[in-house]
């Protein structure tokens, strides 16, 4: 039997759109989102775009307790989360006991 416990709430940001954008929504890292709630962006953040910001947060947390030499983390695009594996075996999972968001 395991826990998983998150330290703090998802990782949170806020841009601000130019006045002069002449597009109808909020472009983030070249892709252009609509006004409105946003479920998921390609990079796996939850967001809403305003007339004059776009405020997102991220859908995944970040592993940080795990044994470094060992393992390693990499970003799963598909799941939006982070597969913790041996770093000579990617085919085999390792323990993370600490995530932040």
């Amino acid at each position: 039997m395991g826990s998983i416990v998150t330290l703090g709430d998802a990782h949170c940001f806020t841009a601000l759109r130019e006045p002069e954008w002449p597009y109808r929504g909020c472009m983030m890292n070249g892709k252009l989102y609509p006004f409105g709630r946003i479920e998921r962006t390609e990079d796996c953040y939850k967001c809403l775009c305003h007339k004059y910001a776009m405020h997102c947060c991220s859908l995944f947390h970040t592993p940080f307790a795990f044994d470094e030499k060992e393992c390693k983390a990499i970003f799963n695009k598909k799941r939006c989360n982070y597969d913790v594996v041996q770093k000579d075996d990617p085919s085999k999972v390792c323990s993370a006991f600490g995530y932040v968001g």
